[in-house]
């Protein structure tokens, strides 16, 4: 299987093209290859395949072998990929995902991309479709108890479900004791992904990040952008921010017009080779 390791913002996946390539057991080959000991070392693995209704189809697996609907920080490298390899000389591309399709953007310097930004289509606040378990029409600025304390939450969804809550010193937030608390707490059916979040002024925020299947990872696109969204309707932040995650910064729109949220941040190779397990 050849393979090419990419990040964004440290959030680093295995990808693979599938227009090529074929995957038999793909949550298995994402545990493999995942492992940092054992195998390449990577948050999970994206398969880039053909669609019928944009131009590639992305398909994403965490570190843990289960399968994602999206990925922000992802859906950038696989169009650095597609334009970089060759599979188009497009600059504007459409990837589908299991939670629709994006609009890609290619900022090319020296006939590579440099960076990418991406239409990540409309917050989702309806409980039932995030999911969580919760009453009323949305979860925005609710008390809610984890791990014995109590937490205040907004949560959206940007394809992935995402939970919200702020604090004043993140730095030093034991991320990996109460990360998994959120993770698995009853009231979310799937899992969720947890941003502790820190507002630095009306356009700067930052986070930390518990992904799902996972674990602490350096960068989330799609949290970046529910972060975004969740600041703005708790007035805590202006329409478009800057999000300073631990692998560097995020440029986050939301077109409250439109109801389209905008990302845009970079996508890096770092190294090619070759699976034989």
């Amino acid at each position: 299987m050849k393979f090419t390791k990419m990040e964004g913002l440290g959030n680093d996946y295995v990808y693979v093209n599938c227009l090529e390539e074929q995957i038999a057991d793909p949550s298995k080959t994402a545990i493999e290859v995942s492992d940092r000991h054992f195998g390449i070392g990577s948050d999970g693995l994206i398969l880039i395949k053909p669609s019928d209704k944009a131009d590639f189809f992305m398909e994403m697996y965490n570190a843990d072998g289960s399968q994602g609907k999206m990925c922000g920080n992802g859906i950038r490298c696989v169009g650095k990929f597609v334009y970089d390899y060759g599979l188009t000389d497009k600059t504007e591309i459409t990837v589908d995902t299991l939670a629709g399709i994006k609009y890609l953007s290619l900022n090319i310097e020296n006939k590579a991309v440099k960076s990418v930004r991406v239409n990540m289509g409309k917050p989702e606040f309806t409980p039932a479709l995030i999911p969580v378990k919760a009453d009323g029409d949305v979860v925005i600025d609710k008390e809610f108890i984890f791990g014995g304390n109590a937490y205040r939450i907004t949560c959206v969804s940007m394809g992935n479900p995402h939970c919200i809550t702020y604090m004043d010193d993140i730095k030093n937030l034991e991320i990996e004791k109460i990360g998994p608390v959120f993770e698995n707490d009853s009231i979310f059916p799937d899992r969720v992904n947890t941003e502790f979040v820190e507002v630095i002024d009306r356009d700067t925020l930052s986070m930390r990040v518990w992904e799902r299947g996972s674990g602490e990872t350096l960068a989330c696109g799609t949290g970046a952008c529910a972060v975004a969204v969740a600041s703005i309707l708790n007035g805590l932040c202006n329409d478009s921010v800057t999000v300073k995650l631990l692998g560097g910064d995020l440029k986050i729109t939301w077109d409250r017009e439109a109801d389209v949220v905008y990302m845009e941040g970079p996508a890096n190779i770092v190294f090619t080779g070759e699976w034989n397990r």
